[in-house]
């Protein structure tokens, strides 16, 4: 299992695409969600939703149908 980057988002966005994504049985991770919390600057910092390299032609689907 080789993880690829699907895509940067906000952190809110991130956990509900990660969400969307385990409920068409894609296996997806939000990487960097706790970034900065203790300087207050977690909402600047950009999530990367990662999936497993064969499943990231699905994910884009959902991705952009989300």
């Amino acid at each position: 299992m080789a993880l690829v980057e699907l895509g940067r988002y906000d952190r809110n966005l991130a956990n509900i695409l990660v969400g969307r994504l385990e409920s068409e049985g894609i296996d997806a991770l939000a990487f960097d969600g706790g970034a900065s919390i203790a300087d207050g600057s977690w909402l600047l910092i950009p999530v990367r939703v990662m999936v497993d390299e064969d499943d990231l032609a699905a994910a884009r689907l959902v991705a952009d149908g989300a």
